[in-house]
């Protein structure tokens, strides 16, 4: 006999089966929408010094523009969330994308540290902010049954799309400068993504889908019940401190490999920047299905413990070892492998504690961190090198950041959420 669960869970997957071709096709285009809006912030570190010689800035300075890029994208995503849902995922897809691609253009004919921050950061944070919020909403709709999975599918797009681009666009920033290169993929991303997002529909079964709940007895909080909740606000400031740390290596790379003196030296028979930054972008989005898959089997915290850790770890060693251009290479996919499934383990975290009906405006909330992490990892840590003169202070705070919410994770988080969950 079913138990309520079993039956619940039934029909939520009988919703889904008779458009089955058609969402594989829909999960495609998302990933096509979110490769296209992944290089303003992935590829960002191969832009800094060309922007700093054009524009006669310092590195603090230029790194404001990637934090208004990730403040906008993570600040505006509850309010991107409510425009999605009345005007609809396609138009405003197709919107963002036009935004992210066409930021770029403007930003080629940026000639001020302030036209640079209003096209590339604001434009392109819009853009990206819009795109992301929606291609991800739009997908649980049309994975009822595996809506974990369609997530960290979409989010491995965003995380590993750009691989196809880094090698290209470190080639044409070469040949063409800096103008040239943000023209010419801005059009070909902003026409890619616009192409792709016609293609978005709402599932004709989407009313049903999400009309399901979770099981009888299983709370949903309102985004103003969970802002008032402790637990809320310990997952924020412990996704701020990993988003600091990953986004002081995303948007420094390229100077800080520089500086080690391994940037340019060849390793496989590639340059070891353009190649460390394909391994990571491939690791990033790796981790992030395949820690949420560990995390549906072993608990989300003791995942969020092992993968917290093993950044940590590999960013010490990685510092150890930092004139070594072959464990340089290795050891930044280790660090993006420890970093990237925060974008899996976080929201499966909040809805498993506050409820599914609310999760996608919850995680908006949540999602505010990311942007506070990208002031912290971007200009700060970029300000804190300018003071001290050594990056060796810059490691030692996001490695320390790194353990301690490993320590969260495992020790309060783990006994806060199992005793909040059985009140509930």
């Amino acid at each position: 006999m079913n138990t309520p669960t079993q039956s619940l869970n039934g029909a939520a997957a009988r919703a889904a089966r008779p458009a089955a071709r058609t969402r594989w096709i829909q999960l495609g285009l998302g990933l096509v929408c979110m490769m296209t809006i992944s290089s303003p912030q992935y590829v960002w570190t191969l832009m800094t010094k060309p922007l700093m010689a054009k524009l006669g800035i310092a590195l603090p300075e230029l790194q404001v523009t990637f934090s208004i890029l990730v403040l906008l994208q993570a600040f505006f995503s509850p309010f991107q969330g409510a425009l999605i849902d009345r005007f609809g995922p396609r138009t405003l897809i197709s919107i963002g994308t036009l935004l992210s691609g066409l930021s770029w253009v403007f930003a080629a004919h940026a000639q001020s540290t302030t036209a640079l921050y209003l096209t590339y950061g604001g434009i392109g944070g819009l853009g990206t902010g819009i795109v992301y919020v929606g291609v991800v909403g739009l997908m649980v709709r049309w994975f009822p049954d595996r809506r974990g999975f369609a997530a960290g599918m979409v989010a491995a797009g965003y995380g590993m799309g750009a691989i196809v681009t880094t090698f290209p666009i470190s080639a044409s920033l070469e040949a063409r400068g800096v103008d040239g290169t943000l023209a010419l993929y801005g059009i070909i991303f902003a026409v890619i993504g616009f192409i792709a997002s016609q293609g978005l529909r709402v599932p004709v079964e989407a009313a049903a889908a999400d009309a399901q709940q979770d099981a009888p007895g299983v709370r949903d909080y309102r985004p103003s019940e969970v802002l008032k909740q402790p637990l809320f606000w310990l997952m924020f400031v412990m996704m701020t401190a990993m988003s600091t740390s990953g986004l002081m290596v995303t948007s420094q790379m390229a100077i800080f490999a520089t500086d080690f003196g391994v940037s340019k030296v060849v390793v496989f028979g590639l340059a070891a920047l353009p190649l460390a930054l394909t391994i990571d972008r491939f690791t990033n989005g790796l981790t992030r299905p395949l820690f949420g898959w560990v995390s549906d089997r072993f608990g989300r915290e003791n995942t969020m413990g092992f993968a917290f850790a093993l950044e940590g770890i590999a960013m010490a060693l990685w510092l150890l070892t930092r004139s070594d251009a072959v464990l340089f290479v290795l050891l930044s996919g280790v660090v993006f492998f420890g970093w990237g499934e925060i974008f899996s383990l976080f929201p499966s975290t909040l809805t498993d504690t506050f409820g599914t009906r609310f999760a996608t405006a919850n995680y908006g909330w949540l999602y505010i961190s990311f942007g506070v992490g990208s002031v912290f990892g971007g200009p700060l840590a970029a300000l804190l090198h300018q003071h001290t003169g050594s990056w060796v202070p810059v490691f030692g705070c996001a490695i320390a950041l790194d353990l301690a919410t490993a320590v969260l994770a495992l020790l309060v988080l783990k006994p806060l959420r199992a005793r909040f969950v059985a009140r509930g």
